[in-house]
């Protein structure tokens, strides 16, 4: 079972999009889930790194086991999760 996260819609809206990872995180989590997949999209990467900061938080990194930078996509990132 993968999770999907598009940040599309929300690119603009700061707490949104934390609000909107930490649930998809908790989501994994609770459905122990091996893959989550998140769309920040292309555009200037100042998304994107928001994400990866996101990803880097404390609370957060114990959570999964890496993260991979599609190489076929650059708007796109894997977290893989080990249970």
């Amino acid at each position: 079972m993968k999770l999907k996260l598009d940040l599309h819609d929300i690119y603009n809206q700061g707490d949104e999009i934390e609000r909107a990872l930490q649930r998809v995180f908790d989501e994994a989590v609770a459905k122990k889930a091996p893959l989550i997949e998140i769309i920040p999209g292309k555009g200037s990467g100042q998304l994107k790194k928001h994400v990866l900061r996101f990803l880097e938080r404390k609370d957060i990194r114990p959570l999964y086991h890496r993260v991979e930078k599609d190489s076929k996509n650059f708007g796109r990132l894997f977290v893989h999760f080990r249970w």
